[in-house]
């Protein structure tokens, strides 16, 4: 009886062990590494915007580098892809597992049952011979390397969208400003004309015409400043932030900003191969290649060694000695002749993968071309027109000065410095939205050139 308890107890407590190599498992180290490859500051060129000697741009780029839930996504997914390349390369390994075996016996003849032990220890090995499941640990190492591309370029676009919105801010801080100011103005010349229409020297068309005018420019301001709170809220969102927060972000003033742009005559073809989403879809066709190996390889015959060493003995206490000892060594070749014709389906699907990677890399490099001509022609034609509008706002501001001198003088009404003061406002809108053009090309053309330019 005490033998059958012992061999009930150890049937319920023992359990089987798979033993893993060391150099196989990924240690925390290593998915910090994996972290610290999708640094916020890889390959961003942040030197570019220190040199805007704007605190509050650079303070927001750093928030959404750090909170921004798309960053954090590609960090994560390079996590993924590296304990993708563990698992692949683990597949190369011996593996060794370790049970324990219980049980009991009653044989014919015989009303006594009998117990036994057994400890058996398996090693197995798949000699990669042909080198297909180094094919495919390359392949998941390229893959990779893809996601660091990625996670590059999600950081480039995270930081683009962030500079946008906060020159769109700054644009619309001074669109707000000078719409108050033309709210004044006209709030003044409907008055004016009320009095004159009292007085009989305007008609009441004219005074319902700038009674319209003064409502309308409410209007745009109040779109304005709708348009503002909008993208105080879309800076929320990319610094991580919560847009009841938005009131309260500081920025420079619009007549702070630089008055001058450094336009690249001509871009080099190497900036292009540079790219990061075009290395990412480049590592990721040189990973459908090996892919596409690997599934050849498997016509090939599979060679694997086993070793077996076992200890059999009828209690627990006898198991472990040499004379209970059960060894085996062997190894064997294996090729299946029909799988239902698995193997060849699986070698088409990774040719046809390849070949749709290689229409998208290829149209990668088409988009790129086309993204980075149009970056460069339409900051030269925005830098232009900015030219030109500065060029009319310094006319139109000192025709204002010789209206307003004859104002001064009593030649004209403070109805007619009005009117003209509304030109200046319109012109120097103009200036301000073709200003803010020119930082939205800049941001593009460094988008598009992957953050060298």
């Amino acid at each position: 009886m005490k033998k059958i308890a012992a061999a009930l107890i150890l049937a319920l407590f023992c359990t089987n062990f798979i033993i893993t190599p060391a150099f196989a498992i990924l240690e925390k180290k290593d998915i910090k590494q994996a972290k610290q490859q999708a640094s916020v500051l890889d390959g961003i060129n942040f030197d570019k915007w220190k040199k805007k000697n704007d605190q509050y741009l650079e303070g927001y780029i750093v928030k959404a580098l750090e909170n921004n839930t798309d960053i954090k996504t590609a960090a994560l997914k390079i996590e993924e892809a590296k304990l993708n390349v563990t698992l692949l390369r683990a597949d190369s390994l011996p593996t060794i597992s370790v049970g324990a075996n219980p049980a009991l016996a009653k044989v014919p003849d015989s009303t006594k049952t009998r117990g036994s032990f057994m400890v058996p220890i398996m090693a197995s090995w798949e000699l990669d011979l042909f080198g297909k499941n180094r094919d495919k640990t390359k392949a998941g190492k390229k893959m990779f390397e893809s996601a660091k591309y990625d996670a590059q370029a999600s950081n480039i676009s995270i930081i683009s969208y962030v500079a946008s919105a906060y020159y769109n801010i700054v644009c619309l801080d001074k669109m707000v400003e000078i719409q108050e100011q033309l709210v004044k103005d006209r709030k003044e010349i409907h008055r004016l004309k009320k009095l004159s229409n009292e007085q009989g020297l305007t008609s009441m068309s004219d005074l319902i015409l700038t009674e319209k005018s003064y409502i309308l420019a409410q209007n745009d301001l109040i779109q304005y400043q709708k348009t503002r709170q909008n993208a105080l809220n879309a800076l929320a969102v990319l610094i991580g932030d919560s847009a009841n927060n938005s009131n309260e972000y500081k920025r420079i003033s619009y007549d702070k900003l630089s008055q001058s742009f450094n336009i690249p005559n001509e871009i080099s073809s190497e900036i292009i191969v540079n790219r990061p989403d075009y290395k990412s879809v480049e590592r990721q066709l040189e990973a459908s290649g090996l892919n596409v190996r690997a599934a050849k390889k498997e016509f090939l015959p599979t060679f694997n060694i086993l070793g077996i060493l076992g200890f059999l003995a009828t209690s627990a206490k006898s198991t472990m000695s040499f004379e209970n000892a059960i060894a085996l060594l062997g190894g064997g070749a294996q090729l299946p002749i029909f799988t239902g014709f698995k193997r060849v389906a699986n070698v088409k699907l990774n040719k046809n993968k390849y070949e749709q990677l290689l229409q998208h890399y290829q149209k990668v490099n088409l988009t790129a071309i086309q993204e980075i001509n149009d970056s460069l022609y339409n900051f030269k034609f925005d830098n232009e027109k900015l030219l030109n509008n500065k060029i009319a706002y310094d006319i139109q501001n000192k025709d204002f000065s010789i209206t307003k001198g004859k104002y001064n003088t009593g030649t004209i009404s403070k109805l007619d410095l009005l009117q003209q003061q509304e030109n200046l406002y319109y012109v120097e809108k103009l200036a301000v939205q073709a200003k803010i053009d020119c930082f939205t090309d800049e941001i593009n053309l460094y988008k598009t050139t992957g953050a060298k330019i």
